[in-house]
């Protein structure tokens, strides 16, 4: 990317987070999907790619069903945006009203214990919402890591816009994030991670639906390394104005094995209560990228 794109991009941004929140909130919503139907309509790279990796989900879907839910996925991720635009404007209210948790007891459960937990969620929903929820009604606050963006700016706006939802966000890069998540954990805080995406070189070989693919170690590691529980979390949408999530069962820490042989247990239960997840809302998995490792194989030159 060259130094004027990376200024047009951190302006678009900054103009989302500028105007679009000054909108009612029925004009913003609109606008989404109105935007989401042009950037289906054109199908450039993203869209054909999250058509494919709905392929995968709904590996039995016509090429009309895969239409309509790659349509609908885009709807969900300018919701997404539209909401994150916003979210620094919402009233605590709002907030508060604005997300429903199924099985909400494991997260609680834990909290009260003071025993550390760690929430790992896929690229559903809209993962801001869900933790100014946290923040807002658990009065909870918590810890996550975000990716490094470019240019820098635009990285240091993510960063302040999540730090204004009463998050203490990490870089990705670095070194030094496991050890402060450690630290937090062990003093009985709360860690969220987006957790289906390896970022790193290091990252552990899962079957999710039924393909190959490398899933971080860090929720995994963490566990065992603090004692924190691990609990997996899915989000969706419906047509109401608020967000659903779910909170699965714990994923327990194998009581032998050596720590490679128990993280990879425990990832691909990760990747088991993802797949559950995302199976019965794949139009809310927003996965625009290459994912499977059959697709990042550069021989295949699929988009």
């Amino acid at each position: 990317m060259t130094s004027l794109q990376e200024r047009l991009v951190d302006g678009a941004y900054a103009a989302g987070w500028s105007t679009i929140k000054k909108l009612p909130e029925p004009v913003a919503v609109r606008l989404g999907r109105a935007v989401a139907d042009i950037v289906w309509k054109k199908r450039g790279k993203g869209v054909r790619r999250l058509e494919s990796n709905y392929a995968r989900v709904v590996p039995d879907a016509t090429p009309e069903r895969l239409a309509e839910l790659s349509r609908a996925g885009m709807r969900s991720y300018l919701r997404y945006w539209m909401e994150s635009f916003r979210l620094p404007a919402w009233s605590e209210e709002r907030v508060r009203t604005g997300f429903d948790a199924q099985d909400l007891h494991y997260l609680t459960d834990c909290l009260a214990s003071d025993r550390g937990v760690i929430l790992a969620l896929p690229h559903m929903g809209n993962w801001d919402l869900a933790g100014a929820w946290l923040t807002t009604e658990l009065q909870t606050p918590f810890t996550t890591v975000a990716e490094r963006l470019k240019p820098e700016s635009l990285y240091d706006r993510f960063v302040a816009y999540r730090e204004g939802l009463g998050m203490e966000v990490l870089p990705h890069s670095g070194g030094s994030a496991f050890g402060t998540l450690a630290r937090r954990l062990r003093d009985g805080g709360l860690v969220c991670l987006v957790a289906e995406r390896d970022l790193s070189a290091s990252g552990v070989e899962v079957k999710f639906f039924g393909e190959a693919t490398r899933m971080p170690a860090g929720p995994a590691l963490l566990a065992q390394q603090t004692g924190a529980t691990l609990l997996p979390v899915t989000l969706w949408y419906d047509d109401s104005p608020e967000m659903r999530g779910r909170v699965h069962p714990p994923v327990e820490v194998p009581e032998t094995g050596t720590r490679a042989e128990k993280t990879s247990v425990m990832t691909q239960a990760l990747a088991d209560a993802f797949a559950t997840g995302i199976a019965d809302h794949p139009e809310d998995w927003h996965m625009l990228q290459r994912l499977w490792l059959a697709d990042l194989d550069p021989t295949k030159g699929s988009p």
